[in-house]
Formats: structure tokens, C-alpha cells, sequence
């Protein structure tokens, strides 16, 4: 087992002012993996924007200028994300939902490439304990 130690003591984070957390059952109950890219990213930022209730309320148009997505990626993200119950939408207002019992499984990937974080750590590290 490692052990763990502060690396940078003059450094550790904590929460000043703003509020976000993904709880850690997010990676380890398959949540990550379930998602593809867009998903990732568009859940992430919503995390960041929420206040501790989970809600905000940044646009369309600011969210694709924020993350380089097109309207059609940002579309099929937030649709994909409210299906696998994450988050809620009015048209107006997100909220990030508190994580479901488990994960809705990711759309399958016929073209084999590499589609999330769990998959590009699997590959990097195949053969390695973890």
C-alpha cells in the first residue's frame, strides 16, 4: 500500500469563497467511464459553475465559447447527461444532481478510439497493478 504524504505543504488546497466536489464514488462507481468526452467536460464545468446546491445558469452560447463546443456537441452532451440522471435542466437553470445508485453504461464506441480518462489510463498503464 502507499502511503501518503504532503508534497507541497506551502500548497494545499481548500475552499475559498466558490463551491464545487465530485464525490470520489464519481470514478470509482464507474460514473467517469460511463460518459463520453463532451459529457466529461460539459459535467465538469457545470461542477465548477454550482453553487452548493448544484445550480447555474450560464447560456448556451457561453457554454460552447467556454468549451470549444459546437451547439450540436453541447446539445447531445447536456440531452446525454439528463438521461443518465446527473443533471436537471429548465431551459434556464442546471442543477447537478446527487449521483444515482449506479451509472447508465456509455454509448458503445464502434470506432475503438479512445474515449475517456479510465481508457487512456488502462492503455498508458496496461499491465500495471492498480
Amino acid at each position: 500500500m502507499i502511503k501518503k504524504r504532503i508534497l507541497n505543504t506551502g500548497r494545499i488546497r481548500r475552499i475559498d469563497g466558490g463551491f464545487s466536489f465530485i464525490p470520489h464514488r464519481f470514478l470509482t462507481d464507474g460514473f467517469l467511464s460511463a460518459l463520453n468526452p463532451q459529457q466529461q467536460l460539459l459535467y465538469f464545468f457545470l461542477v465548477l459553475a454550482a453553487d452548493r446546491n448544484g445550480l447555474s445558469f450560464y447560456s448556451y452560447d457561453s457554454i460552447c465559447n467556454l468549451l470549444k463546443m459546437s451547439l450540436d456537441q453541447y446539445i447531445k452532451a447536456r440531452d446525454g447527461l439528463i438521461e443518465k440522471d446527473l443533471i436537471d435542466f429548465d431551459g434556464t437553470i442546471f442543477q447537478v444532481l446527487e449521483l444515482p445508485a449506479v451509472p447508465q453504461a456509455q454509448e458503445p464506441n464502434p470506432t475503438g478510439h479512445i474515449t475517456d480518462l479510465k481508457q487512456l489510463v488502462r492503455k498508458t498503464f496496461k499491465g500495471v497493478p492498480a
